[in-house]
């Protein structure tokens, strides 16, 4: 959602239902926690996550959800799995998988995408919510993943800092 709108109708009647301490300045205030652009931090946090989650769905609303992230790089460490281009703009790779095109296929009937970005060292995750499309050809994406068949693009449209309760920890 864009344009300000942070909650649709069923989130609205949700936060009402289910929260016990729910008042009428309720929306508005956790709506401030929603950005519509990644700051510095969140920026560096995305950049920083070897892998994350993808959320798509097709022309219907039938969802699927794919693990994302990058080839290892010549040291044998993870490659980079997303680059920040701007405040409202994500890049991630798309390499040779399993040839369902479930997520590209997806993106190409309905952009609507989220990512969710998790650290279990320590314990934060991100939520971006935005509009993709698929990437062919070249691109200032090529030298980042020459390895990449393609790139896919998201614009942002929310993002904000989730919960870390319920996070397992890894050493």
């Amino acid at each position: 959602m864009s344009g300000g709108q942070r909650f649709h109708p069923g989130e609205l009647e949700a936060q009402q239902r289910f929260n016990a301490a729910w008042d009428e300045g309720q929306a508005a205030r956790l709506g401030r926690l929603i950005g519509e652009a990644l700051d510095e931090e969140q920026a560096r946090f995305v950049e920083s996550v070897a892998f994350f989650f993808l959320a798509t769905a097709d022309a219907e609303g039938n969802c699927d959800c794919s693990f994302k992230g990058s080839e290892p790089g010549a040291d044998g460490k993870a490659g980079q799995a997303v680059w920040v281009a701007g405040p409202r703009r994500l890049l991630f790779p798309d390499f040779a998988g399993n040839r369902l095109f479930n997520s590209l296929g997806n993106i190409l009937v309905n952009s609507h995408a989220g990512l969710l970005f998790i650290d279990f060292t320590t314990q934060k995750r991100l939520r971006v919510n935005g509009m993709a499309h698929v990437l062919d050809g070249e691109g200032e994406w090529r030298e980042r993943w020459p390895q990449a068949v393609r790139a896919v693009e998201v614009t942002v449209e929310q993002v904000y800092w989730n919960c870390s309760k319920r996070i397992p920890q890894q050493p």
